[in-house]
């Protein structure tokens, strides 16, 4: 066993320790286990959330899209602080209606407000598939990290193993008070990590940053500017768009927002977050300075660009504390992702189809779907899975449709009805369905368009479309249902 895998070996032993030691002195009731009772302050609010949004997509993604992008990497940027200023308003009213009305999952909010179960059956289903995307994802990522950063001894399939036991172990001990209490180590280590690598890297290979900006510039003309055609400005600005909107709609980082102990840390920590964007900026300045240091990495494995800069700087037990990182990194969203999916089939599904289902049998139920999700969606990684991961992909694209029929609910006077909220989803979900399945652009159907609206995210359209018809379909209806009550009178 070589420093580095020691390391990381150590590192899964302390977050597997704080964990389960986090239940201590609690009764793990439904609402303790999946938002720790309502009782998180600002601080651990910010934790928590930091440690959904800064998973193994900080690590390699960012840095990857990066390195082989470049420019368009910084729509990362723009999404982010769109989504954290958004939520200064928006969190703090889902808080209030989820403690008002007892809500406890993602799903229950949209069947609540829209007064229909089987609303809130069709969400959860969509966010399940969408979750478990997100899941394969993270193992996907942890797999990569421990197998790059033990230089081998530990293969990507051993590695994911370990980490779904290690989650499986520790969510359905602890719930949310597990994932709370890593995501406090993790973020304070890869911050510290973050701005280290960010500014020691480009001083290192280059001197300094306008020095790494310029032998890049002369080695790849205009890879630091946005392209004339299809990741152009248009898609630039409405992919932010897209994803800001449906940042939000995601059922770990939506249910999350329920542990708050008040509307006020909710709003604390929207003041907080952006600044936390310094950190994938320094992850850029990483991904810029591997271009020229490792320029061998194609396609996918332009990934691995963080990883094979840092093996080939530093000795094996700086790797070692990367890696560790980067275990963490995928463990507190993995196991948030877990915790969701599971109280999403035991409160949405499972107790609509068993309404005289008591707490304990639902809890009952929701812990013993944490195992049953975590290694479906392991068995899907080791198989390739290629059509449940297009499956997947596609429906966590469909959970950003869910944001028009969100933001109307919270409108002091409601108009849309559930036929509206189901109507627009269905045909925001059948328009992306075409592109994504037919792999159709707008530039196909219209050649003679301009790139400007041609390069438009077809996300963007799709939730224009859907919006459209969530208020035609609303006013329709409402006005049957206003004729129909007249009428009885």
């Amino acid at each position: 066993m070589n420093s580095a895998l020691l390391i990381i070996t150590l590192f899964l032993l302390v977050a597997l320790l704080v964990a389960i030691r986090a239940k201590k002195g609690r009764k793990m009731s439904l609402e303790q286990w999946t938002v720790g009772g309502r009782g998180f302050g600002t601080l651990f609010v910010f934790l928590l959330l930091a440690g959904e949004n800064y998973t193994t997509f900080t690590f390699l993604g960012a840095s990857g899209y990066t390195y082989g992008k470049g420019a368009p990497a910084f729509y990362i940027l723009g999404y982010g602080c769109l989504a954290f200023i958004m939520s200064y308003w928006m969190l703090p009213a889902v808080w209030k209606y989820a403690k008002k009305h007892k809500l406890l999952s993602f799903s229950d909010f949209f069947a609540s407000k829209y007064k229909s179960p089987s609303l809130g059956i069709v969400v959860s289903i969509v966010a399940v598939l969408g979750l478990n995307s997100l899941l394969m994802i993270q193992l996907k990522g942890l797999g990569i990290i421990v197998s790059e950063t033990s230089y081998g001894l530990i293969s990507p399939n051993l590695a994911m193993w370990i980490g779904v036991l290690a989650m499986i172990v520790y969510v359905s001990i602890s719930g949310i008070h597990g994932s709370a209490s890593i995501a406090a180590i993790k973020d304070v280590i890869i911050l510290g990590i973050a701005i280290f690598l960010g500014i020691y890297l480009p001083i290192h290979f280059y001197g300094g940053f306008e020095t790494m900006f310029q032998a890049i510039d002369a080695a790849r003309p205009g890879f630091l500017t946005l392209p004339a055609k299809e990741q152009s400005i248009s898609w630039y600005l409405s992919t932010i768009l897209v994803v800001g909107l449906g940042y939000w709609m995601y059922p770990h980082s939506f249910q999350a927002t329920y542990s708050a102990k008040s509307a006020k840390s909710l709003r604390k920590n929207a003041i907080i977050m952006p600044l936390y964007q310094i950190l994938i900026v320094l992850i850029f300045f990483v991904g810029f300075a591997a271009i020229l240091q490792v320029p061998d990495l194609e396609g996918t494995d332009a990934d691995l660009a963080l990883l094979r800069v840092v093996k080939e700087t530093f000795n094996p037990w700086f790797v070692g504390i990367v890696g560790g990182t980067g275990l963490l990194t995928a463990l507190v969203p993995g196991s948030m992702i877990l915790l969701n999916a599971s109280t999403l089939l035991a409160k949405n599904v499972y107790q609509v189809v068993a309404p005289a289902a008591t707490e304990t049998q639902v809890t009952t139920v929701a812990k013993s779907l944490v195992p049953v999700f975590a290694l479906m969606s392991l068995y899907f990684v080791f198989q390739g899975g290629n059509f449940i991961v297009e499956l997947s992909i596609f429906a966590s694209s469909i959970l950003t449709q869910l944001f028009p029929a969100f933001i109307f609910s919270l409108m002091k006077k409601p108009f849309v009805t559930k036929q509206g909220a189901f109507a627009g989803i269905i045909s925001g979900a059948i328009f992306l369905a075409y592109f994504t399945i037919t792999k159709t652009k707008l530039g196909m159907i219209f050649p003679d368009w301009p790139s400007l609206i041609t390069d438009i995210n077809i996300g963007f359209i799709a939730l224009i479309l859907n919006a459209f018809v969530l208020v035609m379909v609303s006013l329709i209806t409402r006005r049957e249902v206003e004729t129909s009550n007249v009428t009885s009178d």
